[in-house]
């Protein structure tokens, strides 16, 4: 194979796995062998780009504070990081919480739970609509993170994050979709609003639960890669993309209930055309955005 056939092949590939090309790459790996990580660089490329896969999980748990910036105590940290993960799965065992046999996104939910002091009596009770939105990031999460010590840690921060730094924008982003929409079809959002569907739309599914559950995770990790860079505002876009994409089908729905179970369960084959397009949405919109909600 000549230089320039492998060079080609790499582009190609690349491509396929949502990295633009390989100089991209060579740039976030020069950021990553600084000796202290620099996150105003790190969030303005993940917004930027798509993360390759196999640096996601270092970049999200520097992002998200479980990992330092100092490359010499990563080692250190996740040692106390996994040594705090036996200890509470070892309480929950003990109180009988878990057993062996408790699927892996409920254990992690019981962790959670345990740690932030809402453990509940018994786990006989029914679960609170915060714990159904744990679960479902948790599922897609585990998708995405083989290691389940990274995975709950990233978890854990992921929703935390939603809990305290979004929290007050998250409510906001149901009139944002709506001004969007407005501005890319209006005629569309007439339609929504003559079947009296715009305030019966999936937003839990959309903003609470950041399309887990709605997008297959190979597509919702570009997603997430904006929302722990610093903007939930994504999650708006992708929402709107999700209309425009399927407005034909929409439009000859003429009640909100078939309009809603339509966009609880789209097609999953046009996910990742339809993120592509909810990104270059948010950039024509707001720019390249660093740590804005």
């Amino acid at each position: 194979m000549t230089e320039d056939s492998q060079r080609n092949f790499r582009s190609v590939y690349y491509e396929k796995v949502g990295f633009r090309g390989v100089e991209e790459k060579k740039s976030l790996e020069i950021l990553l062998k600084d000796d202290r990580l620099d996150i105003e660089k790190l969030c303005t490329f993940s917004q930027r780009f798509p993360l390759p896969s196999m640096y996601r999980a270092l970049v999200w748990k520097v992002l998200l504070g479980i990992l330092p910036l100092h490359h010499e105590s990563h080692a250190q940290v996740m040692m106390y990081r996994k040594g705090q993960y036996s200890d509470v799965l070892h309480a929950l065992k003990v109180v009988r919480f878990v057993n062996d046999a408790t699927p892996q996104v409920e254990v992690f939910l019981r962790m959670y739970q345990l740690e932030s002091g809402k453990l509940p009596r018994s786990p006989s009770f029914p679960l609170k609509p915060e714990d159904e939105v744990f679960l479902a990031i948790a599922k897609a999460m585990e998708e995405m993170v083989e290691d389940s010590v990274d995975c709950y840690w990233i978890i854990r921060c992921f929703v935390n994050q939603l809990n305290s730094k979004y929290r007050d924008s998250l409510p906001q982003l149901p009139k944002a979709f709506e001004q969007y929409l407005n501005l890319e079809d209006s005629r569309l959002l007439s339609h929504l609003k003559m079947c009296s569907a715009v305030s019966r739309l999936p937003y839990d599914l959309w903003f609470n639960r950041c399309f887990a559950g709605c997008l297959p995770e190979s597509s919702l990790q570009r997603v997430w890669d904006k929302v722990v860079s610093g903007s939930c505002k994504i999650l708006v876009f992708v929402a709107v993309e999700i209309l425009l994409t399927f407005k034909i089908k929409v439009m000859a729905l003429n009640n909100s209930e078939k309009i809603t179970k339509f966009l609880e369960n789209i097609p999953q084959d046009s996910s990742d055309a339809i993120v592509s397009k909810a990104i270059d949405l948010w950039h024509k919109h707001c720019g390249t955005p660093v740590h804005s909600a």
